[in-house]
């Protein structure tokens, strides 16, 4: 009996997660990717240490997924965290937890994961196709070929196509090339990243085909600060302290429904605004703030391990002859960034009262005026909304044709949590998209 043919679009972490899952089912599954090799935002991800899930209980990992925790859930109940690290430990790559509770490869690399997962997925008869982006779905006057190969347009006729066939166009180096699958998974990324592969093309093709997509948005992102000119820093400010880390400090946020959102941790001073792991965790309020209401304050404690009553205590405390700033590092240890930061964003009156200046340094008010570009941002909210697949993530426009990773509309915070979702997603399209052919005519 002839395999089941099925295309998987996108060679990143939900399409490899697929594509094993198809081949393991005897299907004939070939991988096709824009870019010269597959997985390159993947080993990107991976440069300062590949962060792959995290250690922390469940019901604050499914936590992370904000809105979309109940369509999740089922997914990571089948491949969570705990699924993730045995997955990689058969591919001969141990794990350990660091002391964030992220989950790390022991030799911290993604390169040695991905060769291996690869040599795993080619001896299960995987084939892939690069520099094969895709256009849509060839019209009925269009001819094609089996997955993975594209012959002469009279290699075919449209009487020979059974009804569940996909019939896709790539561009490729060698012009426009027709594909016939029987079945089709996309997994082509969010929209950062365009030069990774992950430049958000699909949405045109899906909302001709009649799909619902919500638009792409930055997610993990940095953000832009009002400056006395307009928007960014002054040039002193700038000047001194560009590229600096703010360390030890909090953060707070209300979003557009009056929900407050707190987090610690660390952000750096960038030209134009702020961005970080600190920034990154409290980017979904801040950005639903700012398209809501044009404009976000994010509230930073500087010192958050002293309370009001104590700062203000220290800090009305004669000086004596010892200027601001030495006043500043002597009784509360405020110097360098953290006093640039107070200088930039207080009025000069504040520095003359302690209650007021205390106030200040535990909920100093950045006014955010824009996210920073989605091709600059770690990954992206919107997608494909989950109303337009069913409950096995096949579109109710395509049957057939089913979507995982960063094109569905969900998003998650750094730590380990986007890999997470994209393995748990692609690997439920590629268990689906097998059920669906073997119960198909």
């Amino acid at each position: 009996m002839e395999r089941a043919r099925v295309a998987v679009v996108g060679g990143g972490p939900a399409g490899l997660m697929a594509a094993g899952a198809l081949a393991a089912q005897g299907c004939a599954v070939t991988v096709y990717d824009a870019m010269p090799s597959v997985g390159r935002k993947f080993l990107l991800a991976g440069r300062g240490g590949l962060n792959l899930t995290h250690a922390e209980p469940q019901d604050a990992f499914l936590g992370r997924y904000g809105a979309r925790r109940d369509k999740l859930a089922p997914l990571l109940a089948v491949f969570g965290a705990d699924h993730l690290r045995s997955w990689a430990h058969g591919l001969g790559v141990e794990t350990f937890v660091g002391s964030s509770g992220r989950v790390f490869p022991t030799e911290m690399k993604a390169a040695p994961l991905l060769r291996a997962w690869l040599a795993c997925l080619r001896a299960a008869g995987v084939r892939f196709a690069v520099r094969y982006r895709w256009l849509g779905w060839a019209d009925e006057a269009a001819q094609s070929g089996p997955a993975g190969v594209a012959p002469a347009p009279e290699a075919a006729s449209a009487d020979e196509r059974q009804p569940r066939h996909q019939r896709l166009r790539f561009a490729t180096p060698e012009g426009e090339r027709f594909v016939e699958a029987d079945a089709l998974v996309l997994a082509l990324g969010g929209g950062s990243w365009a030069k990774l592969g992950s430049d958000g093309a699909w949405v045109a093709p899906l909302r001709a085909a009649g799909v619902e997509v919500a638009d792409l948005r930055p997610a993990n992102c940095g953000f832009d600060v009002a400056g006395p000119a307009g928007t960014g820093w002054s040039a002193h400010f700038l000047e001194r302290f560009r590229g600096q880390p703010l360390k030890s400090v909090a953060a707070r946020c209300t979003d557009p429904a009056g929900r407050v959102h707190a987090r610690a941790g660390e952000c750096l001073i960038s030209a134009t605004g702020i961005e970080g792991g600190l920034v990154y965790a409290l980017s979904a309020p801040l950005r639903d703030t700012l398209l809501s209401r044009g404009e976000a304050t994010l509230e930073l404690d500087l010192t958050p391990g002293r309370s009001l009553e104590r700062l203000a205590a220290e800090l009305a405390r004669p000086r004596g002859s010892r200027s601001m700033a030495a006043h500043l590092q002597g009784q509360v240890g405020i110097k360098g960034v953290k006093a640039g930061l107070l200088r930039e964003c207080l009025a000069r009156a504040d520095f003359d009262d302690p209650t007021r200046l205390a106030v200040g340094i535990k909920t100093l008010p950045l006014k955010l005026v824009a996210t920073r570009p989605l091709d600059e941002a770690i990954s992206s909210a919107g997608g494909v909304r989950f109303e337009s697949v069913d409950e096995h993530l096949m579109l109710r426009a395509r049957p057939g044709v089913f979507v995982a990773g960063e094109m569905l509309d969900w998003e998650a915070p750094t730590g380990g949590y986007l890999l997470t979702a994209c393995f748990a997603t692609g690997l439920a399209a590629g268990n689906a998209a097998a059920q669906w052919l073997s119960e198909s005519p």
